[in-house]
């Protein structure tokens, strides 16, 4: 059976937050980001004209669009109102993946059976605007990549219906630019040999693309032929990722304690940001050496960034640990994820701190997750020697 998939974006998310927020906003150059040596978390369309993109030093961007707005950004109201558009999908869709804050995957295979998918999908994109008044985009195809290429070359406001037997006419003049995940350093090493559309990238041998860049060089290969079975994952809200300590000796030892905090935190978003995650729930969990269990939670913006996720768990491990007892247990549990790359927390956060976490985590996924670790933990087990 030929799946039916849609991929459905809220076009420049947490703008359209502010302008909802603001009509004074609308038809102006807007940038939400944070401090001179910040990123840009998301711009309008105005400010897009000039240059202006995601992820790019927010120094760069006003160099650009010095007659900019600059809003710091809010993310509990970008969340409510996520989570309100959610509710709509899920309440209406068979199938729904939320892949991000801002961005859904619906899977309607059969559904023609019935009516059309695609008069199925207007009729929820009419919906979702009546309700929320969001502009949205929306591509719908025989799979998640073609559906997310359609949904970005139908933006702003519009939609984008690829069938099968064009799916290879519809791919073939875009840049490789427009392959999902298709990184920076992979552009440049394909476009170096002369590759640079999707029609010359689809005509290469596989052997050859996987002799290039290996499993990633072959992915990218069968998604510039249309090719992607991967499946829409049904969104499950309570979707956690923990781990825990448990001493071999009981302690108080606030160093020692830390420092099994700032494992844990360094080894949870690791593997958020591996299997892209973001996570708006933290938990700690101690338990004493009587057995007595407590736990303290808090709600945050979505992040996979270590340094915000430290301090959260740190005010919630001060606000638990009140008693002068020794601990036998220590515990973090990050929950409420969502899909998405944690760039789009980063209202505060520098370039040079993407650029490290990204460094940090290539250096894991080569050598380990053991082979580096915070400065913190290297004095701690300094210390013990």
């Amino acid at each position: 059976m030929q799946r039916t998939i849609v991929h459905l974006d809220l076009d420049s998310f947490f703008v359209s937050c502010e302008r909802l927020r603001s009509n004074k906003l609308t038809g102006i150059p807007l940038i939400i980001g944070g401090g001179d040596r910040g990123v840009v978390s998301s711009c309008s369309y105005e400010a897009r004209y000039f240059g202006v993109r995601s992820a790019m030093p927010m120094n760069l961007a006003m160099r650009l669009c010095p007659h900019a707005k600059v809003i710091k950004g809010d993310m509990e109201l970008y969340t409510q109102i996520s989570n309100v558009v959610t509710e709509i999908i899920r309440d209406n869709a068979p199938v729904m993946e939320k892949a991000s804050i801002d961005e859904f995957y619906l899977d309607l295979t059969g559904m023609d059976k019935f009516f059309s998918s695609q008069k199925w999908v207007v009729e929820l994109s009419q919906k979702i605007i009546k309700e929320t008044h969001l502009p949205l985009s929306y591509g719908l195809s025989i799979n998640k990549t073609v559906s997310k290429i359609g949904t970005n070359e139908a933006k702003p406001s519009g939609s984008k219906i690829i069938p099968r037997h064009e799916v290879q006419s519809f791919l073939n003049p875009l840049s490789i630019r427009k392959i999902p995940m298709l990184g920076q350093v992979t552009y440049d090493t394909l476009t170096r040999i002369g590759i640079r559309t999707i029609a010359t990238l689809s005509e290469m041998p596989s052997e050859i693309m996987f002799q290039l860049l290996g499993k990633n060089g072959l992915d990218i290969w069968k998604k510039s032929n249309g090719i992607d079975f991967s499946p829409v994952e049904p969104y499950r809200e309570r979707k956690s990722i923990s781990t825990e300590h448990t001493y071999q000796q009981d302690t108080m030892d606030m160093i020692i304690l830390k420092n099994s905090l700032l494992i844990m935190i360094e080894k949870l978003c690791f593997q958020l940001r591996e299997e892209e995650w973001l996570t708006s729930v933290v938990t700690v969990k101690i338990r004493y050496n009587n057995f007595d269990t407590e736990t303290k939670q808090c709600k945050i913006a979505y992040t996979s960034a270590n340094h915000i996720l430290k301090k959260y768990v740190f005010e919630l491990f001060e606000k638990l640990y009140h008693r002068r007892m020794r601990l036998r247990l220590i515990g973090i549990q990050f929950s409420g994820l969502v899909r998405g790359n944690y760039q789009i927390d980063l209202f505060e956060d520098s370039h040079e701190i993407m650029a490290l976490y990204e460094a940090i985590d290539k250096i894991k996924r080569q050598y380990g997750t053991h082979i580096i670790s915070h400065s913190a933990t290297a004095i701690s087990n300094n210390k013990k020697k």
